[in-house]
């Protein structure tokens, strides 16, 4: 696949990417896409045009189509305020609506993904940032094993990964959370989908990775790597890679671990053994990669297995 490269301004960056104030749009197909991503047409990618298509809180640009009122607050917010009796009565119940529609769009726009890594990071880190060039390396070397790459969307980490794996050709995918301040989908993300609900998007982040590579952040970092190793600990998903970028950064807290948790029984020993921590992108595209290579396998001896005990019943 052909690299391209974002739109720039005239000072020489990529436009940043909002949601519309109206969220009311006409709904879009994958076909609509298509025929306007097709050369000659409008709206086709011939010329260069990177806008992004809207289907209701999805957007997405031609190429991902062709590869597969209160503004200070949000709706997590809302959600856990206490309310009077008549307040819940009139509002939780379509409140309860909306978060399955996010659901409903979040699995609709990513359930042709086959495989992908989700990669977290700060959002306040800059492109002169050393850990900005990594994550855009291994977001490249992970297009170019076949990978889409997932992250949240917005600046800083975020950026650096969907960026690495746009230039390099792959599926670039941000699932975007609406903030007090308004967090824009960066103007490297080929496949948007925004949510107000952190619960929803966590979901999306781990039902369609097969790996997660967490570079240094603050909490909403630390809330993701707990949450997926506590997914895997307690066997609620299928262990899959979790790999950590930056020994240094990492290094504390895994010495805490090691020193309070573990020699308080709080955690067990072989936990650890579900994180591995790397400072070389190589190393670390290797792990990711080949977890997915394992559960592939696994996966292929379970139908194997499956399908010799039908024909054994109905040999009987």
């Amino acid at each position: 696949m052909p690299k391209s490269q974002p739109k720039r301004d005239s000072g020489g960056k990529p436009p940043q990417t909002s949601r519309p104030a109206s969220p009311a749009a006409p709904a879009r197909t994958v076909a609509d896409a298509q025929a306007e991503a097709a050369p000659g047409s409008p709206n086709g990618n011939h010329n260069g045009n990177h806008d992004r298509r809207r289907s209701g809180r999805v957007t997405y640009r031609p190429k991902a189509a062709s590869m597969l009122t209160e503004p200070v607050r949000t709706e997590d917010e809302r959600l856990l305020s206490p309310r009077y009796r008549p307040a819940f009565l009139d509002s939780d119940p379509w409140r309860s609506l909306r978060i399955l529609s996010e659901f409903v769009e979040g699995f609709d726009a990513l359930a042709a993904v086959r495989k992908a890594v989700t990669i977290f990071g700060s959002a306040r880190m800059h492109e002169d940032d050393p850990y900005y060039a990594q994550a855009r390396e291994l977001a490249g070397l992970l297009a170019g094993e076949g990978f889409a790459v997932i992250t949240g969307g917005g600046p800083g980490i975020m950026e650096a990964a969907n960026r690495g794996c746009h230039e390099a050709g792959g599926l670039s995918i941000g699932c975007n959370i609406e903030l007090p301040h308004e967090q824009a989908v960066n103007a490297y993300v080929d496949l948007a989908v925004e949510f107000r609900y952190f619960f929803a998007r966590k979901v999306m982040f781990v039902k369609y990775a097969d790996g997660f590579a967490i570079f240094p952040g603050g909490f909403g970092t630390l809330d993701e790597l707990f949450e997926s190793l506590t997914l895997i600990q307690t066997g609620k998903i299928r262990h899959f890679p979790v790999v950590l970028i930056g020994k240094e950064y990492w290094s504390g807290l895994l010495a805490w671990i090691r020193a309070e948790a573990i020699s308080h029984g709080n955690v067990s020993p072989e936990d650890l053994d579900l994180i591995r921590c790397t400072d070389d992108m190589q190393e670390a595209c290797r792990l990711l990669t080949e977890g997915f290579s394992r559960r592939e396998e696994a996966d292929r001896v379970a139908q194997e297995a499956e399908g010799k005990s039908r024909r054994s019943t109905d040999h009987a």
